[in-house]
């Protein structure tokens, strides 16, 4: 199979330079007008390449359909999903640069020379010798995650509409918004999207096909003090920030995500604000289980106890709100579209592998929402961070488990 990765290359490097930071604060969906910006490109670029139904809803989700190829009108309908939006905690719109057959060396980002890739800090750049590695300048995200997630179904939509001999039933495309704050797709139609199936490329290292992912939850604590000037606060100042201080130092460092890995969870603080008078923290709760996550709840609820019964002058809220849940528990009642998802990377000739994903993709709350949705890898590494980097060829092999895919799904 051959896949025309020289397109994929620029279509990805289209994608990177646009500013897609998502705000967690913002009330709109999308959360950023930069979203819009390349949510349009995409809806632009897929009436190109000739899918069908190309639409883009109010809320910022573009649909479009490739349809079944003769004799496989009736192969179950699946979709290929990836997000627009960027991590919130660092710049978008990168510079990206092209490390051609990267030779092992350590590469340092011009922009801020104190960010180095090398294979004795980043292994898996070991495995990447004489591949193109994409990084970034060294201020921004790269935006692999998940813009080689968008290039990849592009490069795969495009390469089934330019090879109508490859067998396949109908496929929707679907780019949603706002997956890095946990809304992603939160108003997308699963009934207009109409699949029984659906696949995030939004994984990370070659061959990586995941079924299991955190369940999470968002905490907020709201402490309210008491007001006074501080010449004459004794006995009658609250100050809230102090208070705040004694719940952050009362959270056990060994369920922190510094003190954790694999299968065991965390609570970990996000952001503080606030002043003498009122100061809130908000949080994210993550286990692979909903008893261990309850179990934080608890423990959280605990510490506020505590800390209302040492301080009764003060107001302390602790509120929670549930994200998405381990999406292991529906997947494991049916696990053909993991199968599938390993046989076509087979085919591709990429041995696949499983792990749990300590993170979550739109795949969690589409699977518990009733459409079956495990995740595929692209290929990217060290996200969220000045050092995120792809290879065209992960990404071309991402491509080409896509078109197996649709074969395997249309019984070919």
């Amino acid at each position: 199979m051959q896949i025309d990765t020289a397109d994929l290359l620029e279509r990805f490097l289209r994608y990177v330079r646009i500013d897609t930071r998502a705000h967690p604060d913002s009330p709109t969906c999308p959360s950023s007008p930069g979203q819009w910006d390349l949510i349009r490109l995409l809806a632009r670029e897929l009436q190109e390449i000739g899918a069908a139904e190309v639409g883009t809803s109010e809320f910022g989700y573009v649909t479009a359909t490739l349809p079944a190829t003769p004799g496989c009108e009736t192969a179950p309908v699946i979709a290929w999903c990836a997000h627009v939006d960027t991590a919130p905690n660092l710049p978008g719109g990168a510079k990206p640069i092209v490390h051609r057959a990267y030779d092992g060396r350590p590469i340092v980002l011009p922009d801020d020379p104190t960010q180095r890739l090398t294979v004795e800090t980043i292994p898996f750049l070991r495995e990447a010798i004489g591949q193109d590695v994409i990084t970034a300048s060294g201020t921004t995200l790269l935006g692999a995650d998940d813009k080689a997630g968008i290039a990849i179904v592009l490069q795969a939509a495009r390469h089934l509409l330019r090879h109508p001999e490859i067998p396949h039933g109908k496929i929707r495309v679907c780019f949603n918004p706002d997956e890095e704050i946990a809304r992603g797709v939160d108003k997308l139609d699963l009934t207009q999207l109409g699949a029984q199936a659906a696949y995030t490329l939004d994984g990370a290292e070659r061959g990586e096909i995941c079924h299991e992912t955190f369940s999470a939850d968002a905490a907020r604590l709201t402490i309210a003090g008491v007001a006074s000037h501080p010449g004459w606060a004794k006995d009658v100042m609250v100050n809230a920030l102090r208070l705040a201080g004694r719940y952050l130092a009362a959270l056990p460092m060994a369920q922190s995500p510094e003190r954790t890995s694999g299968r065991e969870g965390f609570i970990h603080p996000i952001s503080c604000t606030g002043s003498a008078e009122e100061a809130t923290v908000s949080f994210i709760l993550r286990d692979f289980e909903v008893e261990g996550l309850a179990a934080k709840r608890a423990l959280m609820e605990q510490i506020a106890a505590e800390l209302r019964a040492a301080e009764p002058k003060a107001r302390v809220e602790l509120k929670f709100t549930e994200q998405y849940r381990n999406m292991r528990y529906w997947l494991e009642q049916d696990m053909r579209p993991v199968e599938f998802a390993r046989a076509a990377a087979r085919r591709a000739g990429v041995e696949p592998f499983a792990q749990p994903i300590r993170g979550g993709t739109d795949g969690s709350r589409l699977t518990q929402r009733g459409l079956p949705t495990p995740n595929i890898f692209t290929g990217m590494h060290e996200v969220h961070s000045q050092r995120e980097w792809v290879t065209r060829q992960d990404m071309g092999k991402a491509t080409e488990t896509l078109v197996h895919l649709a074969q395997l799904w249309a019984g070919r």
